[in-house]
């Protein structure tokens, strides 16, 4: 680990799923540098440099995609944070799992604290990917989780370090008031939860939805690289029924300023993606939860939000119903602002293990 000398400030690697065009990450990436002590600097991994300076300006970077250029990172910080997302799972990819667990083992090898914040963890599908993370937890110095399922499989693995948890950061990010307009906003991404038949439902459910409320649909692509395409894969398919497909304007989330200036301006967002749906919601837009992921279900039933499991059978009735009802009752500010209160145990970890790590060195 680094020695400090004389006014110098300690330096700490949040390591993440950062500058890959995904909002939901840049939102956390936001709420993380928001939360570190002014005595430490961060170094970020991230793909898109560029974009990532945006959301955090004057810091340094290096490239997440090289494994040996973040190993070679950990040769220049007094720290390592690990945020936030759920990035201790194999249901993405194994290598994905591989990456994270190196590293960590690596900062431990080097004797360099090891704080995860705003973490969920798994799904993990395979025996050795538990008992790898299991091993792996053990040496870590503090945790804060975003959901109950995560905190109480760590409980059950007698996990002895600082625990607490939360919702997740991203609940703390801040927003505008929603204004109120006529747009109807999707967040959807790819899931194999969704068949033909389940795509054409619930297509059909929107087609009778924004003709009921003579809305326009934007489809914005929370996550670039993976939900750009769908669109254009649905309607190759001919499954976008010819209403919906005339009243559609596709939109390719940009910035966080952007997407704060179309949830304002909503009468609805419908999400998939969890970050879209707590985005949404925190505006004050009536909001509703598709749920591929029992994550995203979890936020929706914190915030008060109609939601739908996609590992359910999907109705057209069901659906249009559960729109309208959740435009005349969007959450109120008061759970919202709760749920802000609560998400704020993530940055009280965060800042009480920094500080006594930066006594230390200092």
């Amino acid at each position: 680990m680094v020695a400090l000398r004389d006014a110098e400030k300690a330096k700490v690697l949040l390591c993440g799923y950062y500058g890959e065009h995904n909002l939901g990450d840049d939102a956390l990436l936001q709420v993380l540098i928001s939360q570190l002590p002014n005595a430490w600097d961060p170094l970020i991994t991230a793909r898109d440099h560029q974009a990532a300076a945006e959301l955090a300006p004057g810091a340094s970077f290096v490239d997440r995609r090289s494994l040996s250029e973040t190993l070679r990172a950990l040769q220049q910080v007094n720290a390592l944070v690990l945020g936030g997302g759920s990035l201790l799972q194999d249901g993405t990819s194994f290598k994905s799992l591989l990456y994270y667990l190196i590293v960590l083992w690596c900062a431990r090898w080097n004797r360099i604290p090891i704080i995860l914040w705003g973490q969920g963890l798994g799904p993990l599908q395979r025996k050795w990917s538990r008992w790898c993370v299991q091993a792996t937890l053990s040496g870590i110095r503090a945790v804060s989780w975003r959901d109950p399922v995560s905190f109480h499989q760590a409980q059950r693995w007698r996990l002895s370090m600082p625990m607490v948890m939360g919702p997740d950061p991203v609940w703390c990010h801040p927003a505008p008031r929603w204004s109120g307009g006529q747009d109807l906003i999707l967040c959807l991404r790819p899931t194999p939860l969704l068949n033909t038949q389940g795509w054409q439902t619930l297509l059909r459910a929107l087609e009778h939805f924004s003709a009921q409320s003579g809305s326009k649909v934007i489809w914005l692509a929370f996550h670039g690289d993976q939900d750009a395409a769908l669109w254009n894969d649905l309607n190759q398919q001919r499954l976008i029924p010819a209403g919906l497909r005339e009243r559609s304007l596709q939109r390719r989330a940009e910035s966080l300023e952007q997407v704060h200036g179309l949830f304002g301006k909503a009468s609805l967002v419908i999400a998939m993606r969890l970050h879209a749906l707590i985005l949404a919601a925190t505006t004050g837009c009536p909001t509703a939860a598709l749920s591929y992921d029992p994550k995203v279900k979890a936020a929706a039933q914190l915030a008060n939000l109609p939601w739908l499991d996609l590992e359910h059978p999907l109705a057209i009735q069901e659906m249009t119903s559960q729109w309208h009802e959740a435009r005349r009752h969007p959450a109120s500010s008061s759970s919202i602002q709760q749920l802000r209160d609560s998400a704020d145990v993530h940055r009280t970890l965060l800042q009480e293990h920094l500080q006594a790590i930066h006594q230390r060195l200092a």
